[in-house]
């Protein structure tokens, strides 16, 4: 199997910074995002890093900075955990995908250029005339994309999470999409529930898989009363000769099933690997309106936390 660049690139840090017993210890995976590149050190080797960061921008001089993850994505708000080891002292970057520039601060929100291709993939879904509601929208890459390379009529893009809020507002306007991408910086539920966009939506994005399940009745009652597509995003555990289709199929299923809600799954398909045997796939499932009955019962609630799902 040939070897990718930055594999390659590690090996030759290895080779001149570690002598040949401690090369085993220095992780062979890099992420560049923009112009920082996040590695991860063994303690083992701890003593070395900025040399390591240092040699890292010497053989590679369009990174400008080098960060070592120090813990794994987690919190409200999907972070890393990292350390600068070398280069220019920030964590913020412009990464550019298909031809928009986007800002992002890896300190303050969640970023992966593993799911590029799934951006555009979304946004050539897209039909005209469509309005879509992004439940967790980040710094705004999927929704920018759609405004730019579909005819949505508009794109509603939420996220809780200031940081990310006061970036897609950025974005929005690096990209000039401020004609179809309005952002909100709110509760993806509590928005839907008291912004007006109740029976709104022709297709919904779900992209966070640790609430998406719990978040789904309110994508349904977003969606138009004629219904709508919902893309939902799902961690998923394959243990050994397992589909891990199958387990993504089976959790939408029994979770729209128990709402009573018509529906059919178009697609299922992997969009990466997020730990050992744990892959995030994607669902691409049209749904029917709700029922009024259960409407009614989500808006009498008010308050996501207090939906028993």
């Amino acid at each position: 199997m040939r070897k990718s660049r930055n594999k390659r690139l590690l090996e030759k840090v290895a080779e001149l910074v570690l002598p040949p017993h401690e090369r085993k210890y220095l992780m062979k995976r890099m992420d560049v995002i923009g112009d920082i590149a996040i590695i991860k050190i063994d303690p083992a080797i701890e003593h070395k890093k900025h040399e390591i960061g240092k040699t890292i921008i010497e053989l590679q001089p369009s990174i400008r900075v080098v960060l070592r993850q120090v813990g794994p994505t987690s919190g409200v708000y999907r972070t890393k955990q990292l350390e600068w080891i070398a280069g220019e002292k920030r964590t913020w970057t412009i990464v550019r995908e298909y031809g928009c520039a986007f800002k992002v601060d890896l300190k303050y929100v969640f970023y992966t250029p593993r799911l590029s291709y799934e951006h555009m993939r979304i946004a050539k879904l897209v039909r005209p005339g469509e309005v879509v509601i992004n439940m967790f929208s980040g710094v705004g890459l999927f929704s920018i994309l759609i405004a730019k390379y579909a005819l949505p009529k508009r794109v509603y893009s939420i996220d809780i999470n200031p940081k990310a809020y006061e970036l897609m507002v950025e974005n929005i306007r690096m990209n000039k999409v401020q004609d179809k991408v309005i952002p909100i910086c709110d509760d993806a539920a509590d928005a839907i529930l008291r912004r007006g966009l109740v029976y709104v939506a022709d297709r919904i994005l779900m992209p966070l898989p640790a609430l998406a399940l719990y978040y789904l009745p309110f994508a349904l009652l977003a969606l138009t009363r004629n219904g709508g597509y919902i893309h939902t995003y799902l961690h998923v555990f394959s243990r050994k000769g397992s589909n891990p289709k199958d387990i993504a199929k089976y959790a939408i299923s029994q979770a729209l099933s128990c709402l009573g809600i018509r529906f059919k799954i178009v697609n299922i398909r992997k969009v990466r690997s997020v730990g050992v045997r744990q892959l995030q796939m994607v669902v691409d499932v049209w749904c029917s309106g709700l029922k009024d009955d259960l409407s009614l019962s989500l808006l009498s609630k008010g308050e996501p936390n207090t939906y028993p799902y």
